[in-house]
């Protein structure tokens, strides 16, 4: 059974910075891809970096590029987003998602099969 698991969400000012964590556990296909998400209320999730594994290849959001990165351990078990510079607009629930190599788009929400349960993450002004 694969599950993926986060933390490090939390509260911080504008210009502070929050490292996310998400382990994975039970997935044994050697070639992936890992994503965060975030959905902040009212509106539809959005992709904001994607990594995939074995390259290290990383995507981003144009509105997170420059102030997060996104990594994994080199166990491969275990995926971050360590975010800096945060804006009250990065306020959101954040998901760590599991797809395929391979897809039509790096941020396709369809397109991954395993998601986190979502830790939140809010920026005051």
């Amino acid at each position: 059974q694969v599950r993926l698991v986060e933390s490090g969400g939390g509260s911080v000012q504008a210009g502070g910075s929050l490292r996310l964590s998400c382990s994975v556990f039970g997935y044994t296909h050697p070639s992936y891809r890992m994503a965060w998400f975030r959905q902040a209320p009212g509106k539809e999730r959005e992709g904001v970096a994607v990594i995939w594994t074995g390259t290290g290849t990383t995507y981003y959001a144009d509105s997170v590029k420059g102030r997060f990165t996104i990594s994994q351990d080199n166990a491969e078990t275990t995926l971050y987003l360590q975010m800096n510079s945060l804006k009250p607009e990065d306020t959101a629930m954040y998901y760590c998602a599991l797809g395929p190599w391979a897809g039509s788009r790096a941020m396709n929400v369809h397109e991954y099969n395993y998601w986190g349960q979502g830790t939140q993450v809010t920026v005051s002004s």
